[in-house]
């Protein structure tokens, strides 16, 4: 597990800069919400799941995830077809911030254009500390201004 400012990160991940992660295994792909954005968000109360065999676009919404203080959309870090939904979610979305990259997995899609889409996500390899240090820095300053 690799650690950037505080914040679980692992390296064999790659990320999409609005804060959901993809682990390729074999031929398909689990997606989740990273470290940061569970730990900003507070307690998960509620995750609005797509359907299995849904498809899904590199950077559109599939679904929406609420805690008591915020209330945001979940994006598609690949294209592709859900396979499989972590139904467990839905009468305990905690787990969420409970085990972000494990058991709180979102969906696992099988993607159709993984080789062309995994190289516009970010990895430890290509800037995502950097990115990860502008988005603590913004919402440093979002939550000093409130």
């Amino acid at each position: 597990m690799a650690e950037i400012n505080g914040y679980d990160m692992p390296d064999d991940l790659y990320y999409h800069k609005e804060h959901i992660w993809a682990r390729v295994e074999f031929k398909k792909v689990r997606v989740g919400v990273t470290d940061f954005a569970q730990k900003s968000a507070g307690d998960i109360v509620y995750v609005d799941l797509p359907f299995e065999g849904d498809e899904v676009k590199q950077g559109e919404p599939f679904g929406k995830m609420q805690s008591a203080k915020w209330i945001g959309e979940l994006y598609a870090p690949i294209s592709g077809e859900i396979i499989s939904v972590n139904e467990i979610l839905g009468g305990k979305p905690t787990l969420i911030n409970q085990s972000p990259y494990e058991s709180g997995w979102v969906i696992v899609i099988r993607p159709s254009n993984l080789e062309e889409e995994l190289k516009t996500l970010m990895t430890h390899k290509t800037g995502l500390a950097d990115w990860l240090q502008g988005e603590i820095d913004r919402v440093k300053v979002q939550t000093e201004g409130a």
